[in-house]
């Protein structure tokens, strides 16, 4: 069998995760024990996110003609994909309270929702939160004036009573 019949099934894996994703980010990943390695894992697969180390070369095969071209020119030493279907900002704010304990975890660059971000773009997209935090913080602060409004007329109902 020769060897592009090998790698063809690992260049299909890696376009069939890409295709329709909310966000790919492509992640350095040297020095971490391993330990740290599942610990990040285990948090991506919770959160819904496929992380896998694939070689270089079959990234770049699967990258060409998407979205996710620009990345091509990261792809230098040990890489892997986080990749998002549903949140578009989870592998990044994973990744990136990652970072902080192992510092040698480093996001190069992604794409989101079809868009090429750099390295500082990246790190910004991972300070925003996630969908269900800001539906959240919307629904609180709708709920807030209803919830003093019904404090004032409750208030002023006692006083009356009295």
């Amino acid at each position: 069998m020769a060897k592009v019949e090998l790698k063809k099934p690992v260049v299909d894996e890696i376009a069939e995760n890409i295709k329709d994703a909310e966000s790919v980010i492509l992640v350095h990943y040297s020095g971490i024990t391993v330990e740290a390695d599942t610990q990040l894992r285990k948090e991506m697969r919770e959160a819904g996110i496929t992380y896998k180390v694939y070689k270089n070369t079959m990234m770049n095969f699967a990258f060409k003609d998407t979205p996710c071209e620009p990345l091509s020119q990261h792809l230098e030493g040990p890489n892997a994909l986080a990749i998002s279907k549903t949140d578009a900002t989870a592998p990044a704010r994973i990744l990136s309270g990652y970072a902080k304990k192992a510092p040698t975890v480093k996001m190069l660059a992604g794409v989101v929702e079809g868009s090429y971000y750099d390295e500082k773009s990246v790190a910004a997209l991972a300070t925003i939160p996630s969908r269900e935090e800001l539906l959240g913080k919307l629904l609180g602060s709708i709920q807030s004036p209803v919830a003093n409004l019904a404090r004032v007329l409750n208030q002023i109902a006692e006083a009356k009573a009295e």
